[in-house]
């Protein structure tokens, strides 16, 4: 498969861009580039966000401070929502900024982002769509990293294949949202989790990227893996297709954890698509305790960025 990411620093306009006609990029602010796949452009990032995967020992402090929320339970007021709610130009401060959120969305918004100093307004195009993320470096969990535009490029490279127009899709570790938001302008029904301190960025992007864009309203939960599972994702009633995962392997002392978590979420018919940037030897005996307990397959591996694509059917006894 063709490599994901290569790179052009003119700082300006890109012909076949589906974000760059007619329009003009603010590059003052930092060192900027644009990420082009196979010609076309996906993605405009900014030195200070290409430092995000220098940063190692990337432990997750997991809480469980609040209760999840659906964005569904709002679908009443859609009507009401103005037409444009992504922004363009690329500007913006943090997401639970008021003046910097349209009113429809701050009514929606359920989870309050964390107050970091500063955020980023990155760039992607897939599926056809423009996708801005607010990313900010001080949490991993607000940053996109390598296996996610791996897997929504994978995502929609096989759209047809997967059939993921109204399939029901539940992503583990989130993040800023950016596979959800890609299942979701594909057509799948999302349910997009993460911890408590993410959910309110993630749900932010989540909104600006879908709301009267697709068909369905993701919904955000919260998940802390290995934690009361059985009571907040009832098997009778959380059935998923394809359960997503990007990037949730790497130096932290909850793999084990991690591993329960897709086992129980994997009913029979589910397939859980896994994609992840290989960084560290923990990565690599987390992948063996994978085979053991899913039918592991190779779909795509993309050497330049050390990411790999992995399809797990659960096994059964």
């Amino acid at each position: 498969m063709a490599g994901l990411l290569g790179s052009s620093g003119d700082g300006g306009k890109h012909s076949g861009c589906c974000m760059c006609d007619g329009c003009t990029w603010i590059t003052s602010l930092h060192s900027c580039s644009c990420h082009m796949r196979g010609g076309q452009f996906i993605s405009w990032s900014c030195e200070k966000a290409e430092k995000k995967d220098q940063a190692q020992g990337m432990d997750v402090c997991l809480s469980s401070a609040q209760q999840p929320a659906c964005l569904g339970e709002a679908a009443g007021r859609l009507e009401a929502a103005e037409e444009g709610t992504v922004q363009d130009d690329g500007t913006g401060g943090s997401p639970g900024d008021s003046k910097e959120m349209e009113p429809c969305l701050h009514n929606l918004q359920k989870f309050v982002p964390t107050d970091y100093a500063s955020y980023t307004q990155e760039h992607y195009c897939f599926a056809g769509k423009k996708i801005i993320i607010q990313e900010s470096i001080e949490s991993y969990g607000a940053v996109v990293w390598p296996g996610a535009t791996a897997l929504c490029q994978y995502l929609e490279e096989h759209a047809q294949e997967l059939n993921l127009q109204d399939a029901k899709i539940l992503e583990i570790g989130a993040g800023p949202g950016l596979v959800s938001i890609v299942a979701s302008i594909l057509g799948a029904q999302v349910t997009a989790t993460d911890l408590p301190d993410v959910l309110g960025n993630l749900q932010y992007n989540l909104l600006k990227n879908t709301l009267k864009r697709t068909a369905h309203l993701p919904e955000v939960r919260e998940l802390v893996w290995g934690e009361d599972l059985e009571h907040n994702f009832p098997k009778c009633t959380s059935y998923y297709d394809y359960i997503l995962a990007s990037d949730v392997v790497y130096h932290h002392y909850f793999l084990d954890k991690l591993l329960s978590t897709m086992v129980y979420l994997a009913q029979p018919g589910t397939v859980l698509l896994w994609a992840n940037k290989f960084r560290f030897s923990t990565d690599y005996e987390f992948l063996d305790k994978f085979k053991q307990v899913f039918e592991a397959t190779l779909l795509a591996e993309y050497p330049e960025s050390s990411v790999k694509i992995f399809k797990g059917i659960l096994k059964w006894d």
